[in-house]
């Protein structure tokens, strides 16, 4: 780093001699050539004689960084901005196969659905039929054992009727051959009893 001292400040910056005896240092001024003595140097970026070396550097830099970005940078960033694109776009291809992939799904779940309701209710009404042929039979079933029942029975109660009516006609011939026999004092014949019991019935 320069330092620029000017004559004024170089006699108040040296030291005060330590007796009368001993005469003091010689002092050296620096001035800066193109500046009045005692005046300060301009910023250094602000001094127009270093303008043609600070542009110069100015463009080798420029030009640095331009290959840098040229170079590095910007493949890097077409790289990844690419690479980037290319994921999102595969997941949106991935995002509409698979969503395609369970719209398909979905209507086969529906048609299987539908299937399986349109079966169970074909089944429900085979089941309902086969219940309503089965209780239809077993009613005709058991109507028509009834009927044989019902006939065998008056069957058995025609012949326990006739056998009753028979036991009541020969009951009363034995009744009226008694009372013929107690009241005249002789027997009837079993013809003549069985005729006049015939004749009384019939009336």
């Amino acid at each position: 780093m320069t330092w620029f001292i000017s004559p004024a400040h170089a006699e108040d910056a040296a030291p005060a001699p330590a007796s009368a005896d001993v005469p003091p240092a010689p002092t050296e001024t620096h001035t800066e050539v193109g500046h009045e003595a005692g005046g300060k140097a301009p910023f250094p970026p602000f001094d127009t004689q270093k303008f043609p070396s600070q542009i110069l550097w100015y463009v080798v830099f420029f030009g640095l960084l331009y290959l840098l970005m040229k170079r590095v940078l910007v493949p890097r960033l077409s790289t990844i901005v690419e690479g980037r694109a290319q994921r999102i776009a595969g997941d949106l291809e991935e995002a509409q196969r698979l969503r395609i992939e369970s719209d398909k799904a979905l209507g086969t779940y529906e048609k299987a659905l539908a299937d399986a309701k349109s079966a169970a209710h074909a089944i429900a009404q085979a089941s309902t039929d086969e219940a309503k042929a089965a209780a239809t039979k077993q009613r005709a079933d058991i109507e028509a054992s009834l009927a044989a029942k019902l006939e065998a029975a008056e069957g058995r109660i025609g012949e326990i009727k006739a056998k009753a009516l028979g036991d009541v006609n020969a009951i009363a011939e034995e009744t009226a051959a008694a009372v013929v026999a107690a009241l005249s004092g002789h027997q009837p014949s079993p013809d003549e009893v069985a005729k006049a019991v015939s004749a009384v019935a019939t009336k």
